[in-house]
Order: C-alpha cells, then sequence, then structure tokens
C-alpha cells in the first residue's frame, strides 16, 4: 500500500505539471470521442481524422472507432460523467486513467509473487513497474489505453496460471480478460492464442474452451457492430499494404510497394521494435529479465508471456510495419510490463542470492534510482515533444477564420480548436478542394509536418481557390476563397455546414 500511495503520488504530480493535455493523435481522439459518449452523443465523432471513418465523405457526426478500439474512450467518458463538473473535460477523463494506473504496482506484485518471487523482490517489481522508466512514466497518465492493458494483460497471466491447471472458471476470466484487451488494443486478440493452446491439451481443455467461448463472444460483438456499419472497404490497403504512411490518411490510397520495399519495411521494423523493447526494459533490465525466464520456465504462465510476446513482435513488425515502427508496438509492450518487472524481480533476486547483502541493497537500490532518473528524462522527453507543439498550435487559433477547416491532425485540432476539422487528405489539392466542399471548410492549415502532396503550397506555391498565407511560426492558414466554385464529384449534405459552391 505504501509503495501503491507513493507511486500514485508521483502520477498525479507527473499529470500536475507535464501531462496537461492529451499530447498525440490517438489520445485526442479518445477524447473528443469520450466527451461526445458521456453527453450521451454515442460513439461517433464530429470531425474526421482517418476517412475510414468517412469512406464516402460522409457527413458530420461519423460513426467512430473503425481502426482504434473503444475501452479507452469508455473509461474515459465514465470519469468525464462523473467529474467534469468539478475538473472539466481533460483533467476528468485523466483522472479516470489515473485510477486505473494507481495498480499498475499491485498488479506488477502479484506477478512477482505468483512466478515464485520473495515479497521484497515483487515490491522491487511493483516500484520497477509503477515508476515506468523512460518509456512508461508519462504513458500511465496519458489519455491513451496504456494503463488500462497494463492491468489487463497482467491480470491474464496470472489467471493463465491457474487456466492451466484446468480451472474453467479462471480459463473464462482469463477469456474475459482477452476480450477486454482487445477492445483496449486489437492485436489483444493475439493473447486468445494461448487459450487455444490450453483447448489442445487435455488436462485443461475445459479451461480453454470456457476461455475461448467468453473471448469470442466479445470480439464478436465489437466485430458485428463494423458490419452492421457497413465496414470499411479498404482497411486492408490502409493497413497491411502500405508503401507510404501517409497513404493512410489518402481518400484513395494508391502506393503499391514491390518486393525490395515490402521486405526492406519489414526487416527495418524488426530492428525499430527490438530497440523499441530494449527501451521499454531501460536495456539494463534484460539482464535480469533472461534469468527470470529461464528460472521459472517451467511455470505455464512465463511460457505464455515469452510465446506471446514473441508473436507479438513477429506480428507488429511483419502484418503492420509502418503503424508498428510509428507507435504500435510500443503501446503493445504495456500489456507485458507488469509482469515483465515481476520476472525481472525474479531474476535479480536468484543472481543476488549468492552475493553479500551490501551488494544486493547496491544493487537494488542502483536498480530503482536509475528508474526513477529515467523516469524523469521520460518525462521531460514527453513535455518538450508534445506540449511545445500543443502551445504552438493554441497559438495560430486567432488566424484560423471561423469554421471547420482541413489540418493534417484532425482530432487534435478538434479538441485545440473546439469545432469540426477534417484531415487534409494525403492525395493532394485537388482531393483537399472536393473535401473542403464537401464539409464547408473555411480554411487549410499546414504545419511544419505535413503530407508530402501539399509540399509546393507549404513552400509558396499557390492555388486559385486559397488566399496567401497567414504565418503562425512554422503553421500556415490558408483561407478557402468563398467566392471561388470547387469541384467535386460528390454532393454536400444539408448537414455539413457547406457554404462552398458544389456543382
Amino acid at each position: 500500500m505504501a509503495v501503491s500511495l507513493a507511486l500514485l503520488a508521483i502520477r498525479v504530480l507527473s499529470a500536475a505539471f507535464v501531462v496537461v493535455q492529451p499530447g498525440f493523435t490517438d489520445a485526442f481522439y479518445y477524447v473528443d470521442v469520450a466527451r461526445r459518449l458521456a453527453h450521451g452523443q454515442g460513439l461517433t465523432a464530429d470531425f474526421v481524422w482517418n476517412f475510414l471513418e468517412a469512406p464516402h465523405l460522409d457527413p458530420l457526426p461519423v460513426a467512430s472507432h473503425r481502426f482504434w478500439m473503444p475501452l479507452a474512450t469508455a473509461l474515459q467518458a465514465t470519469g468525464i460523467a462523473l467529474l467534469e463538473p468539478l475538473l472539466g473535460t481533460f483533467r476528468s477523463a485523466q483522472a479516470a486513467i489515473i485510477a486505473v494506473a494507481a495498480f499498475v504496482p499491485a498488479v506488477a506484485y502479484a506477478a512477482g509473487r505468483s512466478i515464485g518471487a520473495s515479497p521484497r523482490a515483487a515490491l522491487v517489481a511493483a516500484a520497477l513497474a509503477g515508476l515506468g522508466g523512460g518509456a512508461f512514466a508519462p504513458a500511465w497518465v496519458t489519455l491513451d489505453s496504456f494503463a488500462i492493458a497494463a492491468l489487463i494483460g497482467t491480470g491474464f497471466f496470472i489467471f493463465f496460471a491457474r487456466a492451466a491447471t484446468g480451472d474453467a472458471r479462471a480459463g473464462a476470466i482469463s477469456g474475459l480478460l482477452v476480450g477486454l484487451l482487445f477492445l483496449a488494443r486489437a492485436e489483444g486478440a493475439l493473447f486468445g492464442v494461448a487459450l487455444l493452446a490450453l483447448a489442445m491439451r487435455p488436462s485443461s481443455r475445459a479451461a480453454g474452451v470456457a476461455g475461448s467461448a467468453v473471448a469470442l463472444a466479445i470480439g464478436a460483438a465489437w466485430l458485428l457492430r463494423g458490419v452492421a456499419l457497413g465496414g470499411s472497404p479498404d482497411l486492408l490497403a490502409r493497413t497491411l499494404f502500405l508503401a507510404r504512411y501517409e497513404d493512410f490518411f489518402a481518400i484513395t490510397p494508391t502506393g503499391t510497394a514491390d518486393l525490395v520495399t515490402i521486405v526492406t519495411a519489414r526487416l527495418g521494423a524488426l530492428w525499430s521494435d527490438f530497440t523499441v523493447a530494449l527501451f521499454g526494459l531501460m536495456a539494463f533490465l534484460a539482464f535480469p529479465l533472461a534469468l527470470g525466464l529461464k528460472g521459472a520456465w517451467q511455470r505455464p504462465s512465463v511460457r505464455a508471456f515469452a510465446g506471446l510476446a514473441l508473436l507479438i513482435y513477429v506480428a507488429e513488425s511483419f502484418v503492420w510495419p509502418l503503424h508498428a515502427t510509428r507507435g504500435s508496438y510500443f503501446h503493445s509492450l504495456a500489456a507485458f510490463y507488469p509482469f515483465a518487472m515481476g520476472l525481472v524481480a525474479l531474476g535479480g533476486e536468484r543472481w543476488l542470492a549468492r552475493r553479500d547483502a551490501a551488494t544486493r541493497r547496491l544493487a537494488v537500490g542502483g536498480t530503482v534510482a536509475a528508474a526513477a532518473a529515467l523516469a524523469v528524462v521520460g518525462l521531460t522527453t514527453w513535455d518538450a515533444t508534445f506540449n511545445d507543439g500543443y502551445r504552438a498550435r493554441a497559438a495560430a487559433l486567432d488566424a484560423i477564420p471561423a469554421g471547420s477547416f482541413l489540418a493534417i491532425d484532425g482530432a487534435a485540432w478538434r479538441w485545440i480548436a473546439d469545432r469540426p476539422v477534417v484531415v487534409t487528405p494525403a492525395d493532394g489539392l485537388d482531393a483537399a478542394a472536393c473535401v473542403a466542399a464537401r464539409y464547408g471548410a473555411k480554411s487549410i492549415v499546414l504545419e511544419a509536418a505535413h503530407f508530402s502532396n501539399y509540399d509546393g503550397l507549404y513552400r509558396g506555391d499557390l492555388v486559385p481557390w486559397l488566399a496567401p498565407p497567414i504565418d503562425r511560426g512554422a503553421i500556415r492558414i490558408y483561407a478557402v476563397r468563398a467566392e471561388l466554385v470547387i469541384g467535386c464529384s460528390g454532393r454536400a449534405s444539408p448537414d455539413t455546414g457547406g457554404a462552398a459552391a458544389v456543382p
């Protein structure tokens, strides 16, 4: 309890002084929709972050979560519904995440104890997991699925150990956790492979079947929702077969990759994801982790941990390489992190058992101190990476004409500007003209990071339907000329607010 409360205090302080806004696209998206869900508007979005959710330039609001999963949004919506009058929208959503993250040390302690670590070693696991090192220190309080996946993933490994003995109830709970992990992160469905392995063994067949049935029921219910919405006709083209990541944000992805590009992208993802995993372990924890795996290999939960970690590493690198290298694989690691810290504590304890007391104290104290120092580095990096950009965007608001507009990050600008925003289509300016007319956009906002088809416009090559830019630092705002007729193959619906003439 003392360790958990101390780490909770660190969470609150890091939220109060560093993670003061959502930060990145995923988090902005979750809280944008969570606010609507909490206010009774369902899983809908009054912005377009990707044309997966508006494949036919559908009128706003559109059904949300055709790509991302809903659990983080549902949790934040609960916090907003309960605490918004007291804390405001952002802080009430963040309070729900912090409440979940408060239990990360406890589940890491339970994980360590479940694989044979002593109470003192398990406390070290709790401290390491709660601190998060340089990778997860800010992640535990961001408006994302990190803390949720950490709790659910660790709980799965703990109950899986009991299910492996043939306990059908533990198997059903494991299946429930797989279903919930899928609702937090799509690749969480791969945890179900471990349940299928149980179902193939006579001694644990009942547990495996029960768990698989529960997990499949939850997964099928969510997938049926997607079918009822009509699905996304080019989802595979936007995820598996991308030649360039920016094509993910095109109305019609057209990039094709040759064999050399396909192979090199996946080999690059393998290396990139490996370095991400090492960074998550703070590098120096890889040694005690390996010792922990070796020492507890006979336990079913440890073998499941190793097998699933390898499976997701390969799947992220080979199936979704462009997404993996832009954060997807790092997100995946959250489900493994507390259990990994339990293994680190176990391996370290056994390695230090033959050393004298002074050496043990120095090693443990030094490890925890290094994790705390790296946590500070991680929070400082998060602040520099995301808060500076947020402030720059907020400072540019006064130059953006009233009404909806186009920007590269529709979810972030929706939150910052508090009005409908549509992503600039990666297809280029002709498509942007169509989208602007369709949604009645009054301007286009380009940042230093923009899709390559807008390079000429950003450098100064103007087009007739856009006014000369207004600069706010590296951000350039181009007003749409209202007197121009913009051609577009579709007609604006009455509720898109379209003022531009569409033939």
